[in-house]
């Protein structure tokens, strides 16, 4: 079983993937769609991704405001996940995102990644900040 972390953004998406003993996330792929509102082939590349690393679960970033309240990003990512759930068929958990960005963005400064390439990299690096807390979450439960 592996489990798949999805950093849902207005025009891309970063998704990474567990590893098969739910303890380390990599990031595997960066979506762009052309169009905000376009998100059938988004779905369906998660949805092939999904099938390809069977996966059982979704970690969906929930981009909450930092005084803990939701915006309209929130509204947008649950409408996401309720499209991920009837495509997939899978549970889609939501995840408190606050902060993955900026510490994405710290790391690729950290490791010498400047100007363009940041944008080629963030939303990926931030999936994998999201599943990894999700999965260090999971970890914690064990104890």
């Amino acid at each position: 079983m592996r489990i798949m972390g999805l950093d849902y953004g207005s025009k891309t998406v970063g998704v990474a993937i567990s590893d098969a003993l739910l303890v380390t996330a990599q990031g595997i792929e960066i979506i762009t769609r052309k169009s905000p509102s376009k998100l059938r082939q988004t779905c369906a590349r998660i949805e092939e991704l999904a099938q390809k690393y069977d996966v059982e679960r979704i970690v969906l970033g929930f981009p909450k405001n930092m005084n803990n309240t939701e915006g309209a990003r929130c509204e947008k990512t649950l409408e996401f996940q309720e499209m991920l759930i009837r495509r997939t068929g899978l549970e889609v958990v939501l995840w408190d995102e606050r902060l993955t960005t900026v510490a994405a963005e710290r790391t690729m400064a950290e490791a010498g990644i400047r100007g363009q390439d940041k944008k080629k990299h963030v939303d990926r690096i931030a999936a994998v900040f999201i599943l990894q807390g999700y999965l260090d979450s999971l970890a914690g439960q064990d104890s």
